[in-house]
């Protein structure tokens, strides 16, 4: 496997790939992350050239770093459709496009902008492909503070192992909405559908990271250079 070094010129080159198909006049929404932030980077460099783009962040820590490279923000209230987003995943499945996201803490935002967006730019390096979902990454699940015990006990009924994420200091760690979030170790994931639905259905539960046929493009950084893969029916 690649070393951390060489994963970040990957995620470099697909984050330049994406936003080079962004276009002057466009309301682009600004995914959250480590991936998402060389997005950042790159657009702030084309809006310093003079590309006008209005930018919708999915965190607070999104919104400071687009100040701070001079891309215009705004909101949904303010502009309800998106011509795209680009964001990054922790996993991608090839074949379906389905995504696991949230581990930078944003999936509530980061779905409800993607879900507003034309398309869904997708950037990742190659580590995160995988057969099936699950396999590799947890699944975040974003859930009221009140009561998380409760609702962490039926995510194990479901065959997670729900684990309360944290801050550094041992404290919970806490969304920009306020919430709490589980990181839900399933294992391979038969269905992703099934469970989104089983998962949707829970009371407590906000949100969680799967993101099932939202995915219009995914844009791989690899060895061999940068591959673009299209979700069939979704552009």
């Amino acid at each position: 496997m690649a070393d951390a070094s060489t994963l970040s010129e990957f995620k470099q080159a697909a984050a330049e790939s994406a936003v080079a198909q962004v276009m002057d006049g466009m309301i682009v929404g600004l995914g959250t992350g480590s991936t998402a932030a060389f997005a950042l980077t790159a657009l702030g460099k084309r809006v310093q050239r003079g590309l006008r783009v209005i930018g919708i962040p999915t965190s607070e820590a999104t919104a400071e770093q687009a100040r701070a490279l001079g891309i215009s923000l705004s909101t949904l209230s303010e502009h309800v459709e998106l011509d795209l987003t680009i964001d990054g995943a922790d996993e991608v499945e090839l074949g379906t496009f389905n995504l696991i996201k949230g581990h930078g803490g944003a999936l509530l935002r980061e779905k409800i902008v993607a879900s507003a967006s034309a398309r869904l730019l997708i950037i990742v390096d190659e580590t995160k492909l995988v057969d099936r979902l699950g396999g590799r990454c947890a699944v975040p699940v974003e859930v009221v503070p009140f009561g998380w015990q409760a609702t962490a006990r039926k995510l194990a009924h479901l065959g997670a192992n729900p684990s309360l994420r944290k801050r550094g200091g041992g404290e919970p760690f806490l969304t920009d909405g306020g919430h709490y979030i589980l990181d839900c170790s399933f294992g391979a994931i038969r269905s992703a559908q099934d469970l989104e639905q089983q998962l949707d259905s829970l009371v407590g539960v906000v949100e969680h990271g799967l993101f099932i046929g939202m995915a219009t493009q995914v844009i791989v950084g690899a060895k061999n250079g940068v591959e673009t893969l299209r979700a069939v029916g979704r552009e």
